[in-house]
């Protein structure tokens, strides 16, 4: 029967205790000077090394040669107080969690004052010392605070804040740590070098992770990890599934899909982690770990180095991409979503469906207003436009025509520049607005010639910044999702079209029907514009064709109701019976659209897209 690693590596002197040089070196150096106290106090977290330190302490003071920092190892004391030792009887080993009432401390009050047996001192090592009572503790603060000659105490526990304040305070505190990851590895691989065990180096970050800086669960781990190892030794793939974390492989093609926006690959990879048994919330806490050690690394470019993070090389080079196009404000939302996530999951039935609605969160920062989401956005249109997808509206584009106000665009100081700026060098001069021109009668004199004054410069041809219809496509759902946020009947009438090319900045989309395209130009136009100015970050013209490729019929304005006087500059309607379907302008039917009444629009789009039929009418007087 084998022994338990965290037992026969147990430390037997100050020297072998890892990761707590600020308390080991204090103690030896007061133990070789002879300054020793009568009671000290180690406090920590589990598995740190304080019951072990508190033995090690005691085998010390005992020592034949000490007190010494090294005690020899070969004395009777030391023989019995070694780590596989059979103990002494002048060191009592006290668990409060059973022995913390008073008649307990009566009793040890009682007998501390009897010499030793056969050592220099009597010491008492108290574990779990917050268990002890408050009347306890009282009882034994006499003989704490004034104790005989012979009499030394150890307590350890995890929780020094519920330990008496005037027990505290006749105490020398050390105050343990937890032990560092390099730390806690390069042990790890000693024990397994010198157990002969064959492991695969991305095994021992998994063990340190799952240690969480406990010396105790860390070999305790490995031991359990060899246990059930085959003749190859313990293999990554068996380790994942045995500790239940969530595969790096998978956790990028995650956070990949997220940089890229594309919720298929999200919600397929959720599937895959539900149908694989792993549990939502240790997937939740693998991504929230994934998105800090993204943020440090973009942060501090050589947190490897510094040790910030453990990872493998070709790993921490994948994260350094996914750092860089991912951006600093989203990879903050994305954490902040994520965290929300791992707090609502407690108690919940459904914790696959708050992993999925975490996940839309993070793909959809428009849906959200808050300032996280905010930021998350504009430093996606910021990346965009340093890679060139996303260029700044020309000057010619940004005119507002006549009777339309100049809309706002996400990048005033780029899109705008042209507009705000024309002052300024190296920015173009806005072009004129263009005036249709109105009808003159025939008997009217020919007015006279304006004088000739300096030409306008040509101005540019519209580009869209190096977006094409296939980066169009892609980012098409986030576009129906932002027209959806507007009107769900625009989204409506939105599923049923097609998009058919993309030149400059006009976009032409294709419908089924000519009525579908015509409600298209009188209802929704303005909510995809908006649309895609948000989600692209371009002002781009819309318009609309069939599915033969014809233009919509013209929308005819509706008749002057008797009585009403003329329009003072009635414009002439320009037909569209020779025009391609890229040179339909819409503006005038979306101002007509007003003018319909709304029942009758909501009844033609229920008949044209859901193929409903009119039945009857109810009279609602």
């Amino acid at each position: 029967m084998s022994l338990a690693l965290y037992r026969k590596y147990r430390p037997g002197t100050f020297a072998e205790v890892i990761g707590q040089e600020h308390v080991t070196e204090p103690i030896c150096q007061a133990l070789d000077s002879g300054r020793i106290h009568h009671a000290y106090l180690f406090s920590g977290p589990r598995g740190c090394g304080k019951t072990s330190s508190a033995r090690i302490l005691a085998r010390s003071l005992n020592c034949e040669k000490g007190p010494t920092s090294t005690p020899c190892g070969d004395c009777d004391s030391c023989v019995a107080l070694a780590p596989m030792g059979p103990g002494s009887l002048d060191v009592i080993e006290i668990d409060a969690a059973s022995h913390g009432l008073v008649d307990d401390a009566r009793d040890l009050r009682e007998r501390a004052f009897f010499a030793p047996v056969s050592s220099q001192f009597k010491i008492y090592v108290i574990d779990e010392a917050h268990m002890i009572t408050t009347a306890a503790f009282n009882a034994l603060l006499k003989v704490v605070e004034e104790p005989p000659p012979h009499v030394k105490f150890i307590f350890a526990t995890t929780e020094p804040d519920k330990v008496l304040t005037t027990i505290k305070s006749r105490t020398f505190h050390y105050r343990f740590r937890l032990i560092p990851p390099h730390v806690m590895r390069d042990h790890l691989a000693k024990l397994c070098e010198a157990e002969g065990i064959t492991i695969d180096p991305l095994v021992l970050p998994l063990i340190v992770r799952a240690g969480a800086g406990s010396a105790r669960d860390a070999q305790s781990i490995l031991d359990q990890l060899a246990a059930g190892a085959t003749d190859e030794g313990i293999g990554y793939e068996r380790a994942l599934s045995l500790l239940g974390y969530t595969d790096a492989a998978l956790q990028d093609e995650v956070v990949d899909a997220f940089v890229t926006g594309d919720g298929a690959a999200v919600f397929s990879a959720i599937d895959r982690v539900i149908e694989a048994g792993l549990e939502p919330r240790r997937f939740v806490q693998d991504l929230l770990e994934r998105f800090r050690d993204l943020l440090v690394l973009d942060a501090v470019p050589d947190a490897a180095d510094s040790g910030l993070l453990d990872a493998p090389a070709d790993q921490l080079e994948r994260m350094r991409s996914q750092a860089e196009h991912y951006g600093r404000a989203s990879l903050s939302r994305a954490a902040d979503v994520m965290a929300a996530a791992l707090v609502d999951m407690r108690g919940t039935t459904s914790p696959r469906l708050v992993l999925e609605l975490a996940c839309a969160r993070v793909l959809l920062p428009g849906a959200a207003s808050d300032t996280s989401a905010l930021l998350a956005r504009l430093d996606n249109l910021e990346r965009r436009i340093a890679a060139g997808v996303v260029g700044a509206v020309p000057a010619a584009a940004a005119a507002p025509a006549v009777g339309v106000p100049p809309v706002a665009t996400d990048t005033p100081d780029v899109a705008d520049a042209a507009v705000r700026r024309p002052d300024e060098p190296g920015h173009a001069e806005p072009a004129a607005p263009v005036v249709p021109e109105e009808p003159v009668a025939a008997s009217e004199p020919e007015p006279a010639a304006a004088t000739p004054g300096p030409t306008p410069p040509a101005a540019p041809a519209p580009s869209s910044g190096g977006l094409d219809v296939a980066g169009l496509r892609r980012l098409w759902d986030s576009v129906l999702d932002a027209v959806k946020q507007r009107s769900r009947t625009a989204h409506a009438l939105m599923m049923s079209s097609q998009i058919e090319s993309l030149d400059g900045l006009v976009l032409t989309l294709s419908f089924k029907t000519p009525t579908l395209a015509t409600r298209f130009a009188n209802d929704v136009a303005d909510f995809v514009t908006e649309a895609l100015r948000e989600v692209v970050g371009l002002d781009l013209k819309v318009r609309a064709t069939t599915g033969d490729g014809s233009p919509p019929p013209p929308t005819t304005a509706p008749a002057p109701a008797p009585g009403a006087s003329e329009p003072a500059a009635p414009v002439a309607p320009v037909s569209s019976e020779n025009l391609e379907p890229d040179e339909i302008d819409l503006s005038d039917e979306v101002e007509s659209a007003a003018a319909g009444d709304p029942a009758d629009a909501a009844l033609a789009l229920a008949q044209d897209i859901l193929g409903g039929q009119v039945i009857g009418e109810i009279d609602n007087n």
